[in-house]
């Protein structure tokens, strides 16, 4: 098939490359455009970007899709689809009625259940216990069209965000493939109307570990919003980032720090308790607890 590719971040990389050894024809790649990145804020290209460069596909970044002079230049490219993933974009109807199969989405969750931007961490928080990718037909909805192809895997207590991401990433590429293969006998399904749910954006201050939460709910926390936002509290005026913990049982009042071995940090939860096992200073390198303990000390004023 002639594809136009729609994608920005690495989660889309995948896609791509497995397309192209599939042997279809990736007519064009449409990526965010270059953005100011790291302390530096030099201007760098993003990995779909850096990826089609390397498949020597040409690449367009356009800043918005809504002007006739841009939808021409889509619908010039003539392709049977556009397959979209993390695009980072609105599609206009014009947009999404160009190619001759419309724009086949390639979303990271189970469909209506966490419409929107953040359906990997989002899944992660509330507890979920599976997650999976849906190929969706686009309309104008957010996340609202028709169900072509549908996947699910397992999320356990060890799944972080990092590593569903991986996962999805490599599901979504393997099914976007079987979904083109057979995409003329596919009947399309209308999504339920019933268990919709939306993966709104996360925002920094998601990543404060409130004490008067179950330890259950700040572990999720901890596996879903690192490497971000991170997750963190105060101590002695020092914002300390919490890279990895687990659940123990323990008791005392929410915020209570525990003396144990000289290797572990357990605070008190409002059910339960956590044992912070990787840990992070401002302007530090990160630490098991045992290291970070050697040089700092929890109970001293």
């Amino acid at each position: 098939m002639r594809i136009i590719f729609m994608g920005s971040p690495e989660f889309s990389v995948s896609a791509l490359t497995k397309l192209v050894q599939a042997g279809h024809e990736i007519v064009a790649v449409y990526c965010q455009p270059p953005k100011p990145k790291d302390r530096g804020h030099s201007i760098q290209k993003g990995a779909v970007h850096l990826a089609a460069e390397a498949l020597g596909i040409k690449v367009y970044t356009p800043k918005s899709l809504k002007s006739e002079e841009e939808q021409a230049i889509f619908k010039n490219h003539n392709a049977d689809v556009a397959v979209v993933a993390a695009y980072g974009l609105i599609l206009p109807k014009a947009i999404l009625e160009a190619p001759k199969v419309g724009c086949i989405n390639i979303h990271a969750s189970l469909l209506p259940r966490w419409r929107g931007a953040a359906p990997i961490h989002r899944a992660i928080l509330e507890g979920d216990k599976e997650s999976g990718i849906t190929i969706m037909q686009m309309d104008e909805g957010l996340d609202t069209g028709d169900i072509l192809n549908m996947q699910s895997l397992t999320i356990t207590q060890a799944t972080t965000t990092p590593i569903l991401h991986d996962q999805l990433s490599a599901l979504g590429a393997d099914l976007i493939v079987n979904t083109l293969e057979k995409i003329s006998a596919i009947v399309p399904i209308p999504q339920p109307t019933e268990g919709v749910t939306y993966a709104h954006k996360l925002v920094k201050s998601e990543g404060h570990l409130d004490w008067n939460l179950s330890a259950i709910e700040l572990k999720r926390k901890i596996s879903a919003l690192n490497p971000w936002p991170g997750t963190w509290f105060e101590h002695k005026d020092i914002t300390i980032k919490v890279l990895e913990a687990s659940v123990v049982p323990a008791e005392g009042k929410p915020g209570q720090f525990l003396k144990t071995f000289e290797h572990s940090w357990i605070v008190c939860c409002g059910e339960g308790a956590l044992s912070l096992e990787k840990i992070q200073k401002p302007g530090s390198k990160s630490l098991s607890t045992a290291e970070f303990l050697r040089g700092y000390s929890v109970f001293d004023n």
